[in-house]
């Protein structure tokens, strides 16, 4: 997600809820953590093929296939390990955070607070969808 895409939940927050899944209101700070864990969740994705292929890479070039054949097996070999790379991290990035992420009630706007603390039976923490 480019930040343009989601400067909307930034402006006007994303639903929070309570445990049972009840609408208790909106809240940027709530937008701010999903966010910031959705862009942690893709750095780590990209890190495992930006780190492993040109060290693989470098280890194939010593090797007679890679001397006798060159760059004609060069780049199927680095789509490969990307593709393996990708194909490895994206469930286990996407798995760091839960779907279903979690705030003290506390940590939320002023407003928010007060909002969910004139609710019968107010929750202590809230709940939002971080997105993908």
């Amino acid at each position: 997600n480019r930040s343009s895409d989601r400067q909307k939940e930034l402006n006007e927050g994303i639903v929070v809820t309570n445990f049972e899944g009840k609408e208790v209101g909106k809240s940027r700070k709530a937008a701010k953590k999903a966010i910031t864990q959705v862009v942690v969740s893709r750095i780590a994705m990209a890190a495992p093929a930006t780190l492993t292929t040109p060290l693989l890479m470098a280890f194939l070039h010593k090797r007679p296939l890679f001397q006798r054949f060159g760059a004609r097996i060069e780049v199927p070999f680095q789509i490969g390990i990307v593709g393996l790379s990708l194909v490895v991290a994206t469930p286990l990035c996407c798995a760091i955070f839960p779907q279903r992420s979690s705030m003290a009630v506390g940590k939320l706007e002023k407003e928010v607070q007060e909002q969910i603390k004139s609710l019968p039976n107010p929750p202590d923490r809230v709940y939002f969808n971080k997105g993908l």
